[in-house]
């Protein structure tokens, strides 16, 4: 992987980041469809995960583990990680978007902001915020989890809470969709 230093950039690196099910994709979301016709949006990355298409959630690529593993040995992902059972990976291209001028948004990871800052400096780390009951109330609602997983899920995101970069933004997802999308819209307009 080319060192961070080497890559010239003009572009921001906006990295989404909270709990799962603090509703982080559904922000994304009402953010691309508010900015679909604007010539001037932020690229929306798309990550590659080891999980089926039809899993829910975010609309992702799907990758094998195997296939993942590949792609991280050849060089293919400008960031790649581990979490919650499987491997999330971002593409070099969006090197060429960030270069070029464009901002890009992207549904990052809480324990790999170091290593993302690191390649990234200019990255701008968005904080998704929930009360508790409310995110345990959202997960209960997807279905996709154990009510032990859902509680452990829980716990994690309480004791991963504190999040510690110069440029953090906050943005609290405790009630209606368009309260947290609209702030996260100005935001991007605000780049």
């Amino acid at each position: 992987m080319r060192a961070a230093a080497s890559i010239a950039r003009s572009g921001r690196l906006v990295y989404v980041i909270g709990p799962s099910g603090s509703g982080k994709d559904s922000i994304i979301a009402y953010a691309r469809a508010r900015l679909a016709d604007d010539p001037d949006a932020p690229v929306f990355v798309r990550r590659h995960i080891t999980r089926p298409a039809e899993s829910g959630g975010e609309d992702h690529i799907p990758i094998s583990p195997s296939d993942f593993e590949q792609a991280c040995i050849a060089g293919r992902f400008a960031l790649a990680w581990r979490g919650n059972g499987h491997g999330y990976g971002v593409e070099t291209e969006i090197d060429l978007s960030l270069g070029a001028g464009r901002h890009a948004v992207l549904n990052g990871s809480r324990a790999y902001l170091p290593e993302a800052a690191a390649r990234y400096p200019g990255l701008m780390p968005v904080l998704i915020r929930i009360d508790p009951a409310v995110l345990r109330e959202r997960l209960a609602g997807r279905g996709r989890e154990s009510a032990a997983e859902i509680e452990a899920r829980v716990r994690r995101a309480m004791a991963f809470e504190q999040v510690a970069h110069r440029d953090l933004v906050e943005i609290a997802n405790d009630g209606p969709l368009v309260e947290a999308g609209e702030a996260f819209l100005a935001l991007l307009r605000s780049l």
